[in-house]
């Protein structure tokens, strides 16, 4: 059985908080998720994960101009400096203190931080491992609060900061001799957004109260000289007037307010090229204006929560926004009013899982109610449905046809087709009931559930919809239930401490129950029906033979399982034993493994027939969660409580930040909502069919784990002189794959149908099987266009095979990305086909031609001469 699972990407999660960021091409855009950064690649439809993690939950993130660099800040203030293009982490660097705003200068030299009531300029770090790469150029001061905000000018000579003591200062990175900085004031509430024109002629600034202005610079008489000037006049007795010098001043040239019925601004973003100015606010509005006039482009309603983060593409065309309370990440095209991406996660925690049979497709439900379907090799959700009026507690695909199935705590069992992507049958009970459980049989003919307060299992036919029976005998609420896989038996298990076992389709199999030593949590069959584990609450896995009924093993997890200590917790975690027991349990597509997850932050993979713990993956690092740490720091306990759980919003600065509604009787808010932290923990845990991956519902989403290598080394990329005199001297030392390569990596089509043309037939199986799996689209892509205008059939057609046969596992494991490829290539070998058939008939016809009008004039040879002969006779006959 294989281990070397890696983390692939995490689908439930699109956005948590912080600033969002598009790459500089314009087609990406990237963002936080708790700890970790995804990116969605807009043009190719598909999301990825960077598999490192910061300390706790990333507030702040900046992009350097060239895209490679990749900066993180997590609450405290700690960063990682990553490579955005190999997705390696550099350098780990520690701020102090917690950082509002970020941003590379425009020519990429330097890097803003704020610093409290500071900022720091900061020499932009390289790409090689340095001890010390972060050199400090210069730290800039004259704010009296913390510093929320700062931009860039387009020559990065000057930038431009905004405070909460209400005023914007505008600084000069180097020492000028005629320069000493300006203070911009005016503004009644925090300044939120500052920054240049394109042409550096004006400066607009944006209060939290929605108030806009705009600053010119103007000619102006110097006062105080005048006013030293008189002084002089006075002493020296004169009449003479000395002339006034004149100075630049930043004065306000115009003022602007939103009036969106007093929703203050929360999120703005400044687009210089094309002077557009996006407003986020509290109430879920967002509005486009355009610069100096003051023109409203747009204003609509995309979220019933405050928009957190809004960010522009480098273009102007695309607006991202972000909303952390919602978990919603939106990109909208403004010029057309059209979406480009619309993701959200689950609102509340993540319940439970399942995968499709094929193994692309996850689906995920949730406590708020609804049922998302994931596509794994995007990343993307694809489709919700918001049928259900409370949490999802089990998920289930059927083994036949499009089919999913739910159990929720609302009372129904329903069921979603795939293809019209629609609730097309509902399954209820009598008396109202909570369901806990289900399971579909085989079949699909059947589907169970069970319930947590009348502690029965209910059956019924998935054609008619109707209740076919009731089974009882449970004296608990039913944890889980399983179908076998070979057979009609069904297998629950409840906190009565019993698994029992029910003929579904006849009255047969005598009732069986297996006894435990504590509460069943979780059952799981393994693949060929023999053998069935049961997770129970002391933190054992038994293993029980179904034929016989006896028990054939047993694995002892609670110190597999075992976490950290919780910030409330009276006793270490040693001690502790809360969460020492597996809550989900899953048997590999073999059957040799199992895997377990908990309340806790690990997931644990065991070999069955030893019973030994093979590997243990920790699901998070994230301080941020409460759980993660072995030991608690005394000095975080006050006579409150632990710190990082006292209510401290009664002392925020923003009057809409210290009400509290919550509580029940207010007009707006939920009632449910309290100040907790989230704690580490693992709902569901879920094998692949394929056996090459697993999922699991943790705190942070869904999590998927792979055999699948996501970064394909190119070796290739270590060299530097790929030039057309480099391929033609490797294609004539006969190095041909060498040779192909380096085309793909020069990317002139000439070079690369030269070397193409010239590998011999007999080296294409070579050049295949060791064709690196980075350039196999873009080899497919060629040989796919070399089609249509190549006279060598033959030689095409034995590249396309040979490429399929070597290269065939892996082009399906990616069938999505290789999509467009693949019908292109079938789309080719059909035309090939039709013209190969064109070809073939002609000649056929042509050839039949010729064959029969050889064989007519070898009957009319045959005539003529026969006649010829007869007339010989007869000329015979008359002279004798």
């Amino acid at each position: 059985m294989k281990l070397n699972y890696q983390f692939s990407n995490l689908c439930g999660t699109v956005y948590k908080r912080g600033n969002l960021a598009f790459t500089p091409d314009g087609n990406s855009v990237v963002s936080p998720v708790g700890n970790r950064v995804s990116v969605f690649d807009l043009i190719s439809n598909k999301s990825f994960t960077l598999p490192f993690e910061n300390r706790k939950d990333i507030v702040r993130l900046a992009l350097s101009p060239n895209g490679a660099l990749l900066i993180t800040v997590d609450e405290d203030g700690r960063a990682l400096l990553v490579n955005f293009q190999r997705k390696v982490v550099l350098h780990h660097f520690n701020f102090k203190t917690p950082v509002h705003d970020m941003q590379f200068s425009p020519n990429g030299r330097y890097l803003a931080v704020t610093n409290d009531k500071h900022v720091d300029i900061w020499r932009t770090p390289g790409f090689t491992l340095e001890f010390a790469p972060f050199v400090l150029h210069r730290k800039y001061v004259g704010h009296y609060d913390d510093v929320v905000h700062l931009a860039w000018s387009a020559d990065s000579r000057f930038f431009i900061t905004g405070s909460k003591d209400m005023t914007s200062r505008i600084y000069s990175v180097d020492r000028l001799e005629d320069f000493h900085g300006a203070v911009l004031t005016g503004h009644r509430d925090t300044v939120l957004g500052a920054w240049f024109s394109n042409d550096m002629k004006s400066v607009f600034t944006v209060g939290k109260d929605g108030a806009l202005f705009e600053w010119n610079m103007k000619e102006e008489m110097e006062d105080n000289l005048v006013e030293d000037a008189d002084v002089q006049n006075k002493k020296r007795k004169t009449t003479e007037e000395p002339a006034r010098p004149r100075v630049k001043r930043w004065r306000t040239a115009a003022r602007h307010y939103f009036l969106q019925n007093h929703a203050k601004v929360v999120s703005v973003a400044f687009h210089a090229s094309s002077n557009l100015l996006v407003v986020g606010f509290n109430s879920g509005i967002f509005g486009i204006w355009e610069l100096p006039d003051f023109t409203s482009i747009h204003t609509l309603s995309i979220s019933q929560k405050k928009i957190t983060s809004v960010t522009i593409n480098p273009t102007g065309e695309w607006l991202a926004f972000g909303s952390s309370a919602l978990g919603q990440l939106l990109v909208w095209e403004w010029q057309s009013e059209s979406y480009i991406l619309k993701q959200q996660g689950h609102h509340h925690d993540m319940s439970c899982l399942s995968y499709s049979q094929d193994g692309q497709f996850v689906a995920t439900g949730g406590d708020d109610g609804k049922i998302k379907l994931w596509n794994t090799q995007t990343g993307f959700c694809f489709v919700t449905f918001n049928d259900h009026t409370a949490g999802v507690n089990s998920l289930e695909f059927a083994k036949q046809g499009q089919i999913v199935f739910s159990a929720s705590l609302d009372g129904t069992i329903r069921a979603f087709d795939l293809i019209r992507y629609r609730n097309f049958r509902t399954f209820t009970t009598p008396t109202p009931v909570q369901f806990s459980c289900l399971a579909v049989d085989p079949s699909g003919e059947v589907v169970c559930a069970g319930s947590s307060d009348t502690f029965e299992i209910f059956v019924w036919s998935v054609q008619t919809g109707k209740l076919l029976d009731i089974l009882t005998g449970h004296e608990g609420p039913v944890s889980h239930l399983a179908f076998s896989p070979s057979e009609g038996t069904l297998a629950s298990s409840s906190w009565d401490k019993t698994v029992r076992m029910w003929d579904v389709f006849g009255r047969d199999l005598a009732q069986e129950a297996f006894e435990h030593g504590s509460e069943v949590l979780s059952i799981a069959y393994r693949p060929d029906g023999k053998v069935l584990a049961a997770s129970t609450l002391d933190g054992q896995v038994t293993f029980w033979n179904v034929g016989e009924g006896k028990q054939v093993g047993s694995i002892e997890g609670r110190k597999d399982i075992a976490g950290g200590r919780r910030a409330a917790d009276r006793m270490t975690a040693a001690n502790n034993s809360a969460g020492k027991h597996f809550t989900s349990i899953c048997f590999t597509a073999d059957g040799s493994g199992l895997i377990a997850g908990g309340n806790s932050k690990y997931v644990c993979i065991y070999d069955v027939p030893t019973k030994v713990l093979l590997k243990r993956f920790q699901i998070s690092q994230n301080q941020s969660m409460d759980g993660m740490k072995e030991i608690l720091n005394s000095k975080n306990m006050t006579e409150a409580g632990p710190r990082d759980l006292l209510d401290d919003t009664g002392d925020l600065s923003d009057l809409e930040d210290r009400m509290d509604t919550t509580l029940p009787g207010v007009q707006k808010g939920d009632a449910s909502l309290r100040k907790t932290r989230p704690i580490a923990r693992t709902k569901g845990v879920r094998f692949s069919p394929t056996g090459r991956s697993w999922a699991a519902a943790s705190t942070e989403g869904l999590l998927i784990y792979s055999l699948d290598e996501t970064l394909l080394f190119d070796p290739f990329d270590l060299e530097m002189d790929i030039t057309p005199d480099a391929i033609f001297e490797a294609l004539a030392n006969q190095e041909h794959l060498r040779a192909l390569v380096m085309s793909f990596r020069l990317g002139e089509k000439p070079v690369t149908r030269k070397v193409y043309d010239a590998i011999p037939v007999d080296d294409i199986t070579l050049v295949t099987r060791e064709l690196p799996q980075k350039y196999l689209e873009r080899m497919l892509k060629f040989v796919v266009g070399h089609m249509e205008v190549s006279p060598r059939v033959q030689f095409n057609l034995m590249w396309a095979t040979s490429l399929l046969r070597h290269h065939g596992r892996y082009l399906k494991d990616h069938s999505h990305e290789f999509a467009s490829v693949l019908r292109g290539l079938q789309k080719g070998m059909a035309k090939m086909y039709e013209d190969m058939s064109t070809i073939c008939n002609d000649n056929t016809f042509a050839i039949q031609y010729m064959l029969n009008t050889q064989t007519q004039q070898r009957k009319v040879a045959e005539e003529r001469d026969a006649a010829e002969v007869q007339l010989e006779e007869v000329n015979m006959d008359m002279i004798i």
